[in-house]
């Protein structure tokens, strides 16, 4: 018994084997070598990088600066800005040295009997992929993930096979920092010759109700020619257990798609509040051998555009509470990681986010994967330039050969995500206003439908007149509108669709704990500090404050909802500071800074978007030497409509909520507040005048000590996984010093190492990389980095005249 035990158990485990050994995926992140500049002969196999940088990919290499003024100085008319003669840009790109040619080497083994395939999930940019000296293949759009076969480029042997990437950014190639080099993950499969292809499933969910849904599986498999062929597929729940199964038969029909049908019985449905997901896991066999597994992750929803009415999605009518994001990651730069991205995410859920449009660009596969999980609807956007320029060296230059490859590499890999509901072409193209500007968006929208025909298609359209006028903005299925609000209604009764959609919205300016007086709304402000109010009042000269947008939204069921322009600052774009305005190197528009620390503006949109939380925020801070018995306004922003003000126990009245302006629908103002150091409370009440929440803030005493808040208390033992630590410099009782800009220098020992910093200030020139960082209005940002051994990671973080903080983090 015992041995016949021990046959089944060795025959079990050769099974195992045999299935893993079908297809084998693993990410190439370590052994990397890196040079920054040319290199000659560096494709070859015999090249010697012994004296190049060891790097771990993801790799961004400008990311480190330093900043300088003279880094991509452009002398141009920002069009979309609506600037019709040129000036000295400065810091449009972030003032980062991602210039350049970069060049990656590493080596691999793989099976020479198998079909090898490498994928870059993005390469910035121009990348030219070589295998033991041949170029495998060449993919010009940094932003795009692609792959390419090099099965045929391996040594006979599969051994010590030399990989070699060359990247190239060229100078005024961006309108924002871009990152540089192999900025993604680059991973090695591994199939045997009959397979599911890279991106090779499609999943449809045709009907979607309470009781049941029906699934539609469509497989294609490469290299199949007379043989039988058997697909055999389980539907997985969320918890893993076979709802539904079918097995196959047949061959493949003139290259088609093998193509399986299936009945999910009372089906759990995908939601922002309900992210669910299944698998769909499929085994492949040809003749009767296993030759592939393929899982495919999907969710089970519908969605609905109804003229007049607006968006549906699982039959319920909701509105986009949507952010723009542009791809970097504040101090980490374009490198991608899957914590940093989670902490993004969680901080925009807690704010009543409910949807991402990746702004301009194709976005990481685990940005996607990630609004999957934690419930974020999605707009997918490539382009922000088709055949007309915007930047000299710009994508323009490559469109019109390669926009369809790099469309459908899009499409295809993100068709099967649940989180996306629409697809956008492009963003504030100058083609949309050309007399011939239609036939390009519709080649590409129809390249949408036809690859993926159960989402809609829009573009972010900022030249109303233009695309009113000449048919484009009629052609698309949803029209969307950068800015613009106010003629939202002209569009509506225009256009035939009957929606509108805001897809980029408000571009309000702020930068976070800087209040200017007096308070009132502005396009354009500028000071000599180069900063812009948390008042939240000031606007770029083409935008709007969120109260506009609110509104909208609020007044009108054709108006879809919005994606606001940013959910975080972003690297370059340094409006309203862009024109020869250095050391300006960062947005402003972020509802959350560089540094991850929401502004004053957050608690606005959470007190109108987050339905479920309680919201009370007090602004401006309460320290203004040299202003006492001067007028200080102050907002309050709550989900509550009535409020009362009181500073240093003398009430100041109570103030609801109303339509006298705009900003009285979802702000609450004193504007006649009188400043004196103490006390400042506000106890908000309910529709019956019930007191229902209290906040105080107070006048910060001198500096005493470094406050530590890490918004995680554990770390994984994997080298990647991130803690965000907020730095407050506080007085002896724990109150924020709002306007200290000390130097803070940061010590981590034990199971981890300092990884970047950042401060939200868009003028600071200290290097995230460095250990030590100057303060901002009080506050800054330290971010460690979790090492491969379990352990205990300790942050000590110290600054001149006052006592240091230290706290532990486990790793585990």
């Amino acid at each position: 018994m015992h041995i016949r035990k021990l046959f089944l158990l060795a025959v079990l485990l050769c099974s195992i084997c045999h299935l893993s050994a079908q297809r084998h995926e693993q990410l190439l992140e370590t052994g990397w070598k890196f040079h920054k500049g040319e290199a000659s002969g560096a494709a070859s196999i015999a090249f010697d990088d012994t004296k190049w940088e060891s790097v771990r990919v993801p790799h961004d290499w400008a990311i480190f600066g330093p900043f300088d003024r003279n880094d991509d100085l452009q002398n141009v008319a920002i069009t979309q800005n609506l600037e019709t003669q040129a000036s000295i840009k400065t810091g449009r790109t972030g003032g980062l040295p991602y210039v350049g040619v970069g060049w990656y080497r590493t080596h691999f083994d793989a099976d020479p009997e198998k079909k090898t395939t490498l994928i870059f999930d993005g390469a910035m940019s121009e990348a030219h992929v070589y295998v033991n000296g041949q170029e495998a293949c060449f993919w010009p759009y940094g932003y795009n993930s692609f792959h390419c076969d090099v099965t045929e480029f391996l040594h006979k042997d599969g051994k010590d096979n030399v990989l070699a990437v060359r990247l190239e950014n060229r100078p005024q190639s961006s309108r924002w920092y871009p990152g540089a080099g192999l900025y993604r993950n680059v991973h090695l499969v591994t199939t045997e010759k009959v397979h599911v292809p890279i991106w090779g499933t499609q999943i449809t969910t045709p009907h979607v109700a309470t009781d049941y849904a029906s699934v539609c599986l469509r497989t294609t498999l490469n290299n199949v020619g007379k043989e039988k062929i058997t697909v055999e597929t389980d539907i997985l729940s969320p918890d893993g257990q076979k709802v539904a199964s079918k097995k196959n038969e047949g061959h493949i029909n003139h290259g088609q798609p093998f193509t399986q049908n299936f009945i999910v019985e009372k089906p759990q449905l995908w939601s922002p509040e309900t992210p669910v997901l299944y698998q769909a896991v499929s085994k492949i066999y040809v003749d009767g051998k296993l030759t592939d597994t393929y899982t495919t992750r999907f969710g089970i929803r519908s969605i609905e555009f109804v003229a007049d009415k607006g968006f549906f999605l699982n039959g319920k009518h909701r509105k986009f509470q949507g952010v723009c994001n542009h791809h970097d990651l504040g101090p980490l730069g374009a490198a991608i990681n899957v914590s940093a991205l989670r902490h993004q995410l969680t901080l925009l859920k807690d704010m009543g986010c409910d949807a991402i449009r990746t702004a301009h660009n194709m976005p990481a596969p685990e940005l996607v994967s990630l609004c999957d999980e934690m419930g974020f609807m999605m707009m997918i956007e490539p382009f922000d330039e088709w055949d007309i320029a915007k930047c000299d060296n710009g994508y323009h230059r490559y469109f019109n050969e390669w926009a369809e490859k790099d469309m459908v590499n899009m499409l295809h890999q993100y068709r099967n995500h649940p989180c996306v509901v629409m697809w956008s072409i492009g963003n504030e193209v100058p083609t949309q206003c050309s007399a011939e500007g239609y036939k390009v968006a519709k080649f590409l929208q129809d390249i949408c439908h036809r690859e993926d025909p159960t989402r809609p298609v829009t573009c972010g359209m900022d030249q109303v007149s233009c695309v009113l006028n000449n048919g484009f903005a009629a052609m698309l299925d949803i029209p969307g509108f950068n800015y613009r609000a106010h003629r939202y209604e002209e569009a509506y009764q225009q256009l035939p669709q009957n929606l509108v959609l805001g897809s980029e919205t408000s571009s309000t300016v702020s930068s976070r704990g800087v209040y200017k007086f007096p308070a009132e709304r502005k396009a354009d402000a500028k000071y000599d500090d180069h900063q812009s109010s948390s008042y939240d009042l000031e606007y770029c000269s083409w935008s709007n404050i969120p109260d506009i947008d609110f509104a909208q939204a609020d007044d009108h069921n054709w108006t879809l909802g919005q994606f606001v322009w940013t959910g975080f600052d972003y690297l370059g774009e340094p409006s309203p500071y862009d024109t020869n305005a250095w050391p300006n190197h960062s947005s402003m528009f972020g509802i959350i800074d560089l540094a991850s620390l929401p502004k004053d503006r957050y608690y606005l949109y959470r007190s109108v978007w987050n339905k479920q939380a309680e919201t009370l925020h007090i602004l401006p801070h309460w320290n203004w030497e040299g202003r006492e018995g001067q007028e200080v306004p102050v907002f309050v922003y709550t989900n509550y409509p009535t409020a009362e003000l009181f500073i240093n126990g003398k009430s100041y009245g109570k103030q609801t909520k109303n339509n006298q302006t705009v900003e009285n629908r979802y702000r609450l103002m004193w504007p006649h507040a009188i400043y004196e150091p103490g006390e400042v409370k506000v106890v908000a009440y309910d529709e019956a005048g019930t007191a229902k929440a209290e906040k105080t803030i107070r006048t910060a005493g001198k500096p005493h000590h470094i406050e530590l808040v890490p918004a995680q208390q554990s770390l994984k033992a994997d080298g990647k996984d991130l803690a965000y630590v907020t730095v407050r410099i506080v007085d002896k009782d724990g109150n924020l010093c709002p306007t200290d800009m000390r130097l803070v220098k940061f010590h981590v020992t034990g199971a981890g190492s300092y990884k970047a910093s950042a401060n939200g200030d868009p003028t600071c020139l200290d290097l995230f990389h460095l250990p030590q960082m100057h303060a901002f209005n009080g506050m800054l940002t330290a971010i460690v980095q979790g090492g491969e051994e379990k352990g205990l990671l300790e942050l000590q973080v110290s600054a001149k005249g006052i006592k240091a903080g230290k706290i532990q983090i486990e790793v585990k």
